[in-house]
């Protein structure tokens, strides 16, 4: 089963070059500020223009990427579609770009709204609510009273103002692109409403889909409560049933890859590992930010620190949804949470 993912692509487009991956669809890869270092974008050929898949953040390194790509492997030919998998602004960065020079945006209405929200919603420092979560986490009153006076990552610090208008995306439904008839199915847990598209031997997952790294599943201020993690096992189930060995999956990160039905699997089961773990420890009361080790087994440092309290949040929610666990509130306001008693 460790050759049940193969690599038919084993190198990645050099910056502001494409590699043809299936007859009429370009992979082309575009630099992000952070570990995970790139994202993944496709060009799909519809003869007199193209439809783009997803479009990198917001920046003027990525803007002149644009145009190279644009005026080199892109012919010159218009940018007439620009379908967006999901509001993350490594995908929908340049979205309102595009559509300023033409493009009609094609998303889930969830991931519209959630995008355009979030753009119109720039705050100087935390919201009350945001720290409020920080402390229930279980961070330090140091680490609480220096975020209190930083200005927090805002969308609109990384993603081009966005438009009124797009066209909905839905479960189901069929688009012609690249002279192909491609179905849109869509995913959830890493982001709401995330759209895939699969035709006959290719699959567009954006990041439902990855391999060999696992999305993030997180929980943020926003909704607290929220139990992800049910809609991401969900999703791998439910996606299964379409999933072929031979299907060539061009995924929003990483390598383009064959060996769906495994990876589905795979993923899934790593996130029963990780809640397995976590069950053992909590046999004792433990914060989120306790809860790191079993789920990372790995040191966090603090630019990683945001995503792993999202991702642990997420992980205990769904223990607690599940009756597995309790929580009790602590004298400094932190949610301390253990295993229940068989």
């Amino acid at each position: 089963m460790a050759n049940a993912i193969y690599h038919p692509f084993p190198d990645p487009p050099a910056e502001g070059t494409a590699t043809e991956v299936a007859s009429g669809i370009l992979w082309m890869r575009l630099p992000l500020p952070m570990a995970l270092d790139h994202v993944n974008v496709f060009a799909l050929d519809d003869g007199d223009g193209w439809t783009i898949v997803d479009t990198g953040l917001h920046s003027r390194r990525t803007v002149a990427l644009w145009e190279t790509l644009l005026a080199g492997p892109l012919a010159g030919r218009p940018v007439r579609r620009l379908i967006v998998t999901h509001h993350h602004p490594d995908h929908v960065g340049l979205a309102g770009w595009f559509q300023a020079r033409g493009a009609e945006l094609m998303t889930t209405r969830t991931a519209w709204l959630y995008a355009r929200m979030l753009t119109l919603d720039e705050q100087p420092l935390p919201t009350p609510q945001a720290l409020t979560f920080l402390r229930r986490a279980g961070l330090s009153q140091a680490d609480l009273d220096r975020r209190a006076v930083e200005r927090p990552f805002n969308f609109a610090d990384v993603v081009h103002p966005m438009p009124v208008g797009f066209t909905r995306l839905t479960e189901g439904q069929t688009l012609r692109l690249a002279g192909r008839t491609w179905t849109v199915r869509l995913g959830s847990g890493h982001a709401p409403d995330h759209a895939t598209l699969w035709t006959e031997g290719l699959v567009l997952g954006g990041d439902q889909l990855l391999p060999g790294i696992s999305a993030n599943i997180g929980v943020y201020p926003s909704e607290p409560d929220d139990d992800p993690l049910a809609d991401w096992l969900e999703s791998c189930g439910r996606l299964a049933a379409h999933a072929r060995d031979d299907q060539l999956v061009l995924p929003g990160h990483k390598l383009p890859f064959t060996g769906l039905p495994f990876r589905l699997v795979q993923m899934a089961e790593n996130h029963q590992s990780a809640l397995t773990r976590l069950l053992d420890h909590l046999a004792v009361p433990r914060s989120a930010v306790e809860c790191f080790p079993p789920l990372f087994r790995r040191d966090i440092g603090p630019a990683e620190l945001s995503l792993a309290l999202a991702e642990a949040v997420a992980h205990i929610n769904h223990l607690l949804r599940r009756g597995m666990i309790s929580r009790s509130l602590t004298e400094t306001g932190a949610w301390t949470w253990q295993k229940t008693q068989e």
